[in-house]
C-alpha cells in the first residue's frame, strides 16, 4: 500500500525516492537469503552509506545530510519493510554516532566524518550480562593510566560486536551509580576487545548479537566523551532517539506484513470468493492498517518536537512502546490471515513475526517505556 506522506521539502522527497529505489533494487531481493544463511549484508550497507543515508541526522561538515529526524524516520521506515536487518543496523550505527556528535569536543569531532560516511560501522556497548535495563549499576570499569584507559569487562546483546569498526564503551571511571559512568570511543584495532561467538537469535539472523568482552583494552584518553561521570547522561540521551529508531522499524515491518497479508487476501480464494471480502478478515486488516497510521503518527510527533528543540523523551517512549506492540500484534495477525501458508518459510510473514518480537525489548524493553512514562505522569 502506498503512503500518503507530507514532507517539509522537495529534497525531503527526493531523499525518499531514492530510499524507495535502493530498497526495493539492494535489499528486497536479497533478505530471505541472507537472513537464511545469517549473513551480514555489509556491502548493502556501503552502498547505502555511499548513497548518504547512513548520516542523514548529522550535519553536513561532518559529512551527514542535515535532516530533520522526520524525514530520517520515514526513510528508516521505508528500508524496514523490504528488510528489517539493514534498518535496525542503521538506527543503530546513527545510534553509535550521537555520542560523538552531541557531547563530542571540536578536536574529537574531527572523527566524525569517517564515522559517519558509511564505510566504517558502529556499535553501542551499553547493556551487560546482568543488567540491561538497569544501566546505572553497569561494572565493566576503566582504569585511568597515564594518557590512557585501562578498560576491563563484559558487554552483552551488541549489535555489529563482529563488524563495527568503533565501539561506544560506557563504563566505571568513578564509584557507585549513575554518576560514575563515563563513554569511551574505542577502534576495533585496539588489542584486548574480543567479540565472542554470536547468539542464537529468534531472527534477524543477518544482524548476528553477541557479548563483546574488553579485557584490558588501552583506550586514549583523548577518547573520553563528555567527561568523566557524563557516560549515562549521555546513553540515556541516545536512547530517546534510538527509541525513535526502533519506532520507525517497527512501523516499517508492519507495514510489511499487512502489506503482504492483504495481497494474499485479495488472491486466495474460499468459499467461491477472495477470503479479504469476509468479515472476519476484513475487519481484522482494517484495525492494522488504522494501528499502523496512528503508530506512525505518534512516531512523526514526537519527531517533529525533537527536531524542534523541545523535549521529546516521553513521546519517544510512547512512539517506541506502542510502534513495537503494534508491529508484533500485525505481523502475528498476519501469520493468521495466511493460515497454514503464514507459518511456513515460503511466505515472508513467519519471518516478520520473529522479527518482531525483538522489537519489543531492544531500545529499553516495552515495560521500561511503561515505567518512563507511568514516573512522568506521576511527577505531573
Amino acid at each position: 500500500m502506498t503512503v500518503d506522506r507530507i514532507l517539509p521539502t522537495d529534497e525531503a522527497h527526493d531523499l525518499l525516492d531514492l530510499a524507495t529505489e535502493l530498497a526495493d533494487r539492494e535489499l528486497a531481493p536479497k533478505a530471505a537469503d541472507h537472513e537464511e544463511r545469517a549473513e551480514f549484508p555489509r556491502e548493502v550497507l556501503r552502498t547505502l552509506g555511499r548513497s548518504g543515508l547512513l548520516g542523514l541526522p548529522y550535519a553536513e561538515e561532518y559529512g551527514g545530510a542535515a535532516q530533520p529526524y522526520e524525514v530520517y524516520l520515514q526513510v528508516l521506515e521505508i528500508l524496514a519493510s523490504r528488510w528489517l536487518a539493514v534498518a535496525e543496523a542503521i538506527s543503530v550505527h546513527t545510534l553509535s554516532c550521537f555520542p560523538l556528535a552531541e557531547y563530542g569536543t571540536a578536536q574529537q569531532r574531527k572523527l566524525l566524518p569517517d564515522l559517519i560516511g558509511g564505510e566504517l560501522l558502529g556499535a553501542y556497548c551499553l547493556s551487560e550480562p546482568q543488567g540491561g535495563s538497569d544501566a546505572a549499576h553497569l561494572t565493566t570499569r576503566a582504569v585511568p593510566e597515564g594518557e590512557e584507559y585501562i578498560v576491563s569487562g563484559t558487554k552483552a546483546w551488541i549489535t555489529h560486536a563482529h563488524v563495527a569498526d568503533f565501539y561506544n564503551i560506557f563504563c566505571r571511571t568513578g564509584g557507585a551509580g549513575a554518576r560514575g559512568i563515563s563513554c569511551l570511543l574505542a577502534d576495533r584495532n585496539m588489542p584486548g576487545i574480543e567479540p565472542q561467538l554470536a547468539e542464537r537469535t529468534m531472527g534477524l539472523h543477518a544482524s548476528p548479537v553477541a557479548q563483546v568482552v574488553f579485557d584490558g583494552t588501552r583506550v586514549p584518553a583523548e577518547r573520553l566523551i563528555g567527561g568523566e561521570g557524563k557516560g549515562f547522561g549521555i546513553a540515556m540521551s541516545a536512547l530517546d532517539s534510538g527509541r525513535l529508531g526502533i519506532a520507525a522499524c517497527a512501523v516499517g515491518l508492519a507495514q510489511a506484513a499487512l502489506d503482504y497479508a492483504v495481497g494474499y487476501a485479495r488472491e486466495r480464494q474460499q468459499f467461491g470468493r477472495a477470503i479479504v471480502d469476509f468479515q472476519g478478515l476484513g475487519f481484522l486488516l482494517a484495525d492494522a492498517a488504522t494501528q499502523i497510521s496512528a503508530a506512525r503518527a505518534l512516531m512523526l510527533a514526537a519527531a517533529r518536537l525533537r527536531d524542534a528543540g523541545r523535549p521529546y523523551s516521553i513521546e519517544a517512549a510512547k512512539a517506541k512502546l506502542f510502534a513495537t506492540d503494534v508491529a508484533m500484534r500485525v505481523t502475528t495477525d498476519a501469520v493468521q490471515v495466511l493460515g497454514g501458508a503464514g507459518y511456513v518459510a515460503d511466505h515472508p510473514v513467519e519471518r516478520y513475526m520473529r522479527e518482531a518480537k525483538v522489537l519489543q525489548i531492544v531500545e529499553g524493553t516495552n515495560q521500561i517505556q511503561r515505567l518512563v512514562i507511568s514516573r512522568a505522569l506521576a511527577k505531573g
